[in-house]
């Protein structure tokens, strides 16, 4: 009989395959990849070593937390050798670069492994794309039962955009993520545009991120911080944030805002949505990395959707 090992995109996903009984071991793959500096390498000590000083230096976890939510799974994920490596992960940007690194890895560790993925977004029971978490039980067999194997070409192809990713330019991801239509990755190709345009604009100096958040607090009436983050969560469409994201971007806005009891934008927080003034200078910082690019060398130009490389 076949073995089975399942990689997830996290533990809200190996619950529901525990409850779910799906035969073969469960890995939970515990990063956020799309977030801080990146390095090809996965797996290598300097990869963690660089992951590590990210995730100190922006969310204060420490090394013990660290190593005992993240590198253990990974050793855990080191001693696994089954037949068939099942990937579950969703459509959003969150997951996509999770899932290329773990393509990544598994193309140096595990090669000649059968290698299937499961990927959540169209339904047609949903008329909004939709993740693991809002799937049925029956839904979320069906995927199963339906998963795609991957060839050794989709296996180079998500390599390839992997190590695009960890490069430190960005530039060619603008385009060759584009010319694969017979990709199964069906999700990837929306998942790097949102990417794209997380550097900043050259309109405001704010990405589109960051312009969604003064957006959305402009166009509402927030009593708190929470409520506009529960707002922010609810609305974002293919990047897949956590609340931990949202707070940590709306605390380096901070000065855009004027109260947050109840949310306001500042005088310059409403020149800034308006393009009335560029906030690139306060916000640039030679420590900013979006995989390894560093963000500040970069700006997005909104009317071609071109990124443009600043020469220093």
């Amino acid at each position: 009989m076949s073995s089975f090992l399942h990689i997830t995109n996290g533990d809200y996903t190996t619950k529901i395959l525990e409850n779910l009984e799906i035969q073969g071991e469960i890995i939970t793959w515990r990063e956020m990849l799309c977030e801080g500096k990146t390095t090809r390498d996965v797996g290598s000590e300097d990869f963690w070593k660089t992951r590590f000083d990210f995730l100190s230096s922006a969310y204060k976890i420490t090394k013990k937390t660290f190593i005992d939510f993240t590198l253990k799974e990974y050793r855990n994920l080191c001693k696994q050798n089954q037949d068939e490596i099942i990937l579950w992960f969703d459509y959003d940007l969150f997951c996509q670069v999770n899932m290329l690194a773990v393509i990544s890895w598994l193309k140096k560790f595990r090669k000649g492994r059968k290698i299937t993925v499961v990927q959540s977004g169209n339904s047609d029971n949903h008329d909004k794309m939709v993740g693991f978490s809002e799937l049925t039980n029956d839904e979320l067999l069906n995927l199963y039962q339906n998963r795609t194997q991957l060839t050794q070409d989709d296996i180079e192809y998500a390599d390839y955009i992997w190590q695009l990713y960890c490069s430190d330019s960005p530039l060619r991801l603008e385009t060759v993520h584009k010319f694969n239509p017979s990709s199964p990755f069906i999700y990837l190709s929306d998942a790097i545009n949102a990417h794209l345009k997380r550097f900043p604009s050259i309109n405001n100096g704010l990405n589109k991120v960051e312009n969604t958040i003064i957006k959305t607090v402009n166009d509402s009436n927030f009593k708190s911080e929470n409520e506009l983050i529960s707002s922010l969560l609810k609305q974002q469409e293919v990047y897949g944030f956590g609340d931990i994201q949202y707070i940590n971007k709306i605390k380096e806005l901070k000065k855009l805002f004027s109260s947050f009891d109840p949310v306001k934008l500042s005088e310059s927080g409403i020149k800034v949505l308006n393009n009335q003034i560029n906030y690139y200078r306060e916000l640039r910082s030679d420590f900013s990395y979006l995989g390894g690019a560093k963000k500040y060398s970069y700006l997005y130009l909104n009317a071609n959707d071109k990124l443009l490389k600043l020469t220093s």
